[in-house]
């Protein structure tokens, strides 16, 4: 009969390790299900007004809106392939850059939001870019960004 020696250690400790990471692979845990957006929406008042296309990286449509004037609330949605609207994480919020914010600004109603309002300033056309960020508000990372969609402020005379 063959008695434990210290010389069969190695072989133990290899033996018990990979029977934890075999335990590990077979959890019955379901997996945390993570959206990740291919596309981005801008809806308004029940329209779709303009989409972007993360495949292709362009823009369908624009923004408009008269100078001196607000527009109506503008939801964003970022969508799936499949066009989809993807449920958004509590640590997930909306930034929005505005080119030149003497012709244009985007007003949020509560920081983060995923929506607003673009305000008109000053006749012109400026660059809008959406990100999707991810983290505490202010220092977050971008997970997702456009390219810019143009924004016209129309002469209101």
């Amino acid at each position: 009969m063959k008695t434990w020696s210290y010389r069969n250690w190695p072989l133990a400790a290899l033996a018990a390790v990979a029977l934890v990471l075999a335990a590990c692979e077979s959890s019955t845990e379901p997996e945390e299900e993570h959206y990740e957006p291919e596309g981005l929406e801008l809806v308004m008042n029940g329209q779709v007004i303009a989409s972007y296309d993360g495949d292709t990286q362009s823009w369908t449509g624009e923004l408009e809106v008269d100078e001196g004037e607000e527009t109506p609330h503008i939801t964003v949605r970022f969508v799936d392939h499949d066009g989809d609207a993807i449920p958004m994480e509590d640590d997930t919020y909306l930034e929005v850059d505005i080119e030149d914010e003497s012709i244009a600004e985007w007003e949020q109603d509560t920081p983060g939001e995923f929506g607003g309002h673009l305000h008109g300033h000053e006749a012109g056309e400026t660059d809008v870019t959406f990100m999707l960020m991810h983290g505490a508000i202010g220092s977050g990372h971008a997970d997702f960004v456009t390219t810019p969609v143009h924004a016209h402020v129309h002469d209101h005379g």
